[in-house]
């Protein structure tokens, strides 16, 4: 990998590609059911034992309103860091970790809604796809990430 390359996750949620960059992984699991807990956002699954503590586990689908999608059995477990904070996102599945040339990516247009822009960085062209490149720790604000502290 150059200066002119960055190293990106490769996941799918609801049918569609998306990337974070790998720096901001710390893991990917195996999908197991979280333990729901009371009055949490709907986006908020629940909970589940990692490494040492309790880690949050939120889904993406329901975070960016597709509706709450049907658990496959190839669904992952992204842990996300973001300095001391971390959580889980529920993808459909993830394939591979590659090298992006910077030139193939392009600044979200201002066709989606102004909220999206705010936890989208880009979009790639890749054989003839567009996959959307997430800055996945600006997905939840600093009051959501309080509330799952």
């Amino acid at each position: 990998m150059n200066n002119n390359e960055v190293k990106l996750l490769i996941f799918s949620l609801n049918g569609e590609k998306y990337a974070t960059d790998i720096m901001d992984v710390e893991r990917i699991l195996g999908y197991e059911t979280p333990t729901e807990l009371p009055d949490s956002p709907d986006f908020v699954k629940g909970v589940i034992n990692y490494e040492d503590g309790i880690l949050p586990i939120m889904s993406l689908s329901a975070k960016f309103n597709f509706g709450d999608k049907e658990i496959k059995p190839e669904a992952k477990i992204v842990v996300i860091k973001d300095n001391d904070f971390k959580i889980g996102i529920i993808v459909d599945n993830v394939y591979e970790v590659m090298d992006v040339k910077t030139d193939l990516i392009e600044k979200p247009s201002t066709i989606g809604a102004s909220i999206s822009q705010r936890y989208m960085s880009g979009l790639i062209r890749l054989d003839d796809k567009i996959v959307i490149l997430l800055d996945v720790p600006k997905i939840l604000n600093q009051e959501e990430k309080d509330q799952l502290r």
